[in-house]
Formats: C-alpha cells, sequence, structure tokens
C-alpha cells in the first residue's frame, strides 16, 4: 500500500522560510509527477507546485519565485522550500504523487504564516 507522508509544516513569520518533505512509501515504482497542493478555510485545493520524474516544473502564479520544487528519484521524496512567505500562504499543504497505479495524497501538513 503506498503512503504518503509529509512534515515540515509549522508556524512562521511572515517573509520567512520553511521547507516542507513528503516520503513515499510501499511501492518499487516511481510517481511520474510528485507535487504539493493546498488548501485553506473555504477554498478549494490547488497546485502549488508539481514536478515530472524527469525534473520538468510548474508553479501556481502565486508562488512563482518564492517556492521552489525538488525531488530525490531513488529516495521516491519530493520537497518544497518556501520563502518569502505571506499570511495568504496559510494552509494545510498536502503531497501528491501520480503514477500508472493511481492518484495518491499525504494527510497534510499545517503551514501558518502570521503577519
Amino acid at each position: 500500500q503506498v503512503q504518503l507522508v509529509e512534515s515540515g509544516g509549522g508556524l512562521v513569520q511572515a517573509g520567512g522560510s520553511l521547507r516542507l518533505s513528503c516520503a513515499a512509501s510501499g511501492s518499487t515504482f516511481r510517481f511520474a509527477f510528485m507535487g504539493w497542493y493546498r488548501q485553506s478555510p473555504g477554498k478549494q485545493r490547488e497546485l502549488v507546485a508539481e514536478i515530472a520524474s524527469g525534473g520538468v516544473t510548474a508553479y501556481a502564479d502565486s508562488v512563482k519565485g518564492r517556492f521552489t520544487i525538488s525531488r530525490d528519484n531513488p529516495k521516491n521524496m519530493v520537497y518544497l522550500q518556501m520563502n518569502s512567505l505571506k499570511p495568504e500562504d496559510t494552509a494545510v499543504y498536502y503531497c501528491n504523487g501520480k503514477g500508472l497505479s493511481g492518484n495518491y495524497w499525504g494527510k497534510g501538513t499545517l503551514v501558518t504564516v502570521s503577519s
């Protein structure tokens, strides 16, 4: 059974940085895409950043230039470096993995940015 486990969330002041990590376990296959989504109260879950197994990346306009996604394929890990955080980045951040066997989600990690 595939599991995605996030870590690295927490409370940070505006302008600060956090690094989220996601570990995939329970499978020997490689996800074609791994990414981060977020959801804040009253809003739909939205894509933050995504990275393909070959390294091609995509970002939401709201985080371009501030967030960087990376992955370690042999370890089935994906990371999100978040800099210059803003209060509007406050949300639960979810790790996502997409592959031939399906679409998988972590349980989420809370990021709170205080003004």
